[in-house]
Order: C-alpha cells, then sequence, then structure tokens
C-alpha cells in the first residue's frame, strides 16, 4: 500500500510530466523565437491569377531607399524613370502576369518518377514470371480445351440459356 502510494506520488511530482505528449508539446511550442509563426488572421500576400489585386503588397517593411521611393511615387509619374516604376511595382507585386503562367519543368520529373515506376513494376513482374510461377498448366493446352468443351457439348451442360444452347445437335456445329 505505501509503495503504490509513493508510486502514484512521484507519477504526480514528475515523472508523468516528462513523460506526458502534452507537456512534450507545450514545451516544444514554449521556444517561439526559433520557430517562424504566420498569423493566419491578418491578410496574406499571394501570387494567383484570379486575383489580381492580393490584400497585401508583397513587401511590408520597407528599407530606407524604398521609403524614399514610395514619397516620390505620391508626386507625379511621368517624374519616375522606369527603373523607379519597376521597383515600385516590384514592392507592391512579386511577380508579373507573363512570370505567372511561365511553366514549370515539374512535369518532367512526374513522367520520370512514373517511367520508372512502370519500369520496376515490370522488372518484378518479369522476375516473378519466371522465378516465382510454374509452368502453365496442362488444362490450358489447345487439345485439352477442346476436349473438355466435346465433353460439355455430350453432356449438354446448361442447354437453355448456356453452353449446350448454342450448339445444333443436329448439324453438329455452332448456331
Amino acid at each position: 500500500m505505501l509503495s503504490t502510494r509513493a508510486l502514484v506520488r512521484g507519477l504526480q511530482a514528475g515523472l508523468w510530466r516528462r513523460v506526458s505528449t502534452s507537456t512534450s508539446a507545450l514545451a516544444a511550442h514554449s521556444h517561439a523565437s526559433d520557430v517562424d509563426v504566420v498569423d493566419f488572421t491578418v491578410p496574406q500576400y499571394n501570387n494567383r491569377l484570379d486575383t489580381p489585386l492580393p490584400d497585401t503588397p508583397f513587401i511590408t517593411k520597407l528599407n530606407a531607399e524604398q521609403k524614399k521611393l514610395k514619397e516620390k511615387e505620391k508626386d507625379a509619374w511621368t517624374k519616375l524613370s522606369k527603373e523607379e516604376k519597376l521597383q515600385l511595382y516590384r514592392l507592391s507585386f512579386e511577380l508579373t502576369y507573363p512570370e505567372m503562367r511561365k511553366g514549370s519543368d515539374e512535369w518532367k520529373t512526374v513522367l520520370a518518377g512514373i517511367f520508372i515506376f512502370l519500369g520496376l513494376t515490370g522488372l518484378l513482374v518479369w522476375w516473378q514470371r519466371i522465378y516465382v510461377y510454374g509452368d502453365v498448366p496442362h488444362t490450358l493446352s489447345p487439345e485439352w480445351v477442346e476436349k473438355q468443351t466435346q465433353r460439355m457439348i455430350d453432356m449438354q451442360v446448361n442447354p437453355v440459356h448456356g453452353f449446350a444452347a448454342k450448339w445444333d445437335y443436329e448439324k453438329k456445329q455452332w448456331k
């Protein structure tokens, strides 16, 4: 009785805390400075063709040069150079429409993976055909199938709708 109480108190005191998964999970999340946490309650930037204007600009934390460019933006755009206009665009958007529409070469990797899988599967089937499966049974030989068919006709197997219904017994040929 005393040893049971001691075990329960020991589990409550610290051993259980080290074993418990909920405590471990809380301990893992306590070091928030190491983990980059995204707050999904605020609008996020995304590159999508169907939403041309994202909720937030691409760059939210501006450096000194970018802040000067933003102040210059408030003035007439005819005073801005082509490079400055492009920099202003890149502050708001990561990609242009042609860049978003540009295809990737990922299909080549997927196709290569499919061909590798099919090749390995073919090798496995070939190996099984040679080393695992035995010879074809003698009951599948053409002579055996012919004898079995003749036997079924002679026995008049399923004469209404089946095998024997398709045989003309008077002419000795298939209907």
